[in-house]
């Protein structure tokens, strides 16, 4: 990763660029690298900042999903963004529409890719075989659609996450609380411009779920891209981008 981690005032994020901020959030096991070519992309015309999700320091007992929207949006008012568009991930995807739910004044847009909420086949309930690397890397592949994203650096940090018990518990409370977090009936009071680029080929949040945020987000549009998989930002960024690009124009140089 290029960019360099900032620490302030208890907060790890990275930031590059001026103008209207973007707010990245990465997934339950997404790396910030996953957002390079996004930063890459936007930071000559945007203000880009990559929070990362204390998912490994917050207390075990608060941990969730809830507890993960109220760190960005004190994050948001740490930095004094005003206005921001969030760009979601799976679970950053998720923790951006609890924010948004709960502080729409402080969201001007949102951008969701692969996002949990409504239903997702992420690694189930448990890691029956986390000891085993070959079904860890099989479980990462599955994440793509092409298996060759899936590289022995990223399924090494898959790894080494689950096969330490601190951590491995924490993402399974995520994981759980993911899931119990249905927001099908939240969805409705979400009125700011939404739009949804997801993979064709997504196992983890299928194509059936996009469909349905696009149905019960009332300003939403829903944007395929083909040949991919879970994370369109850092598998086929050469589409994500373009789509994320266009939105951007319209709600924010309008």
């Amino acid at each position: 990763m290029k960019y360099e981690v900032i620490e302030e005032d208890g907060f790890n994020f990275i930031e590059a660029g001026e103008g209207e901020p973007l707010v990245l959030l990465h997934g339950l096991m997404g790396e910030l690298s996953n957002w390079e070519p996004t930063i890459d992309h936007f930071k000559d015309r945007y203000r880009v900042l990559v929070p990362i999700l204390p998912i490994y320091e917050l207390p075990l007992l608060t941990l969730g999903v809830k507890s993960l929207a109220k760190y960005v949006h004190k994050f948001i008012k740490f930095k004094k963004l005003g206005q921001v568009v969030l760009v979601g991930n799976s679970l950053g995807g998720h923790v951006g529409l609890v924010v948004t739910a709960a502080h729409q004044e402080s969201v001007k847009a949102l951008v969701l890719t692969g996002s949990s909420g409504l239903y997702e086949n992420a690694f189930g309930g448990s890691f029956p075989r986390r000891e085993s690397y070959d079904y860890i890397r099989e479980k990462v592949e599955f994440t793509f659609y092409d298996p060759a994203i899936a590289t022995k650096e990223l399924v090494d940090e898959v790894y080494k996450s689950v096969n330490e018990r601190s951590r491995v518990i924490r993402i399974l409370a995520l994981a759980k609380s993911a899931i119990r977090h249905n927001m099908a009936k939240e969805l409705s009071k979400i009125t700011i411009p939404v739009s949804l680029i997801w993979g064709r080929q997504d196992k983890v949040t299928p194509p059936e779920v996009a469909e349905e945020f696009h149905q019960l987000l009332p300003n939403s549009e829903l944007n395929w891209v083909d040949k991919c998989g879970h994370a369109p930002m850092m598998e086929r960024p050469d589409v994500f981008i373009p789509y994320l690009n266009t939105f951007l124009d319209r709600i924010l140089l309008k």
